[in-house]
């Protein structure tokens, strides 16, 4: 049985190592904990900025995150979304994850939500479209966002219409 909580810090190491071994062992993209300090000190860096940082648990480990970066004029960015691979697929971790982040975003009244990804990864690019989100340029990215270098494929979903 799974759960979505609000991040703890005792959680920090068990992210740290579930994000990595995604990004290096699985898709080969070479990152480090030193590419990503956010990891280090999630707290400040999402939760006391206004954003979020959600964790999905079984059996009290860590099988998957979701981060929301507050940004402005009522949009926010998703980081952070890894879910454990033998989690994946039919057992809903990452809709979840994604469910309890746009609810949070509606009820604070925000407008849109921008995540960027990476080439390689079909299958979050796959579940991004399924779930709201349109494939934007780069250049439709708002100036407030922090972008990536690895980031090449870029997404927008509209919450709530002007």
């Amino acid at each position: 049985m799974s759960k979505i909580i609000p991040f703890e810090e005792k959680y920090t190491q068990e992210v740290i190592e579930l994000i990595l071994s995604i990004q290096r062992d699985e898709f080969q993209i070479d990152l480090t904990v030193e590419d990503q300090p956010d990891l280090l000190k999630i707290t400040e860096e999402y939760i006391e900025t206004g954003g979020n940082f959600w964790l999905a648990l079984a059996d009290d480990q860590v099988i998957g995150t979701i981060a929301l970066v507050k940004l402005e004029n009522h949009c926010g960015a998703i980081k952070k979304m890894f879910v454990a691979k033998n989690f994946r697929g039919e057992k809903q971790i990452g809709k979840k994850l994604l469910d309890t982040l746009v609810a949070d975003c509606e009820k604070q009244g925000y407008k849109y939500l921008y995540l960027g990804t990476v080439e390689v990864l079909k299958a979050a690019q796959k579940f991004y479209q399924k779930n709201g989100f349109q494939r934007i340029k780069k250049s439709e990215m708002p100036k407030d966002y922090h972008l990536m270098d690895v980031d090449t494929v870029f997404f927008k979903r509209t919450l709530m219409e002007e």
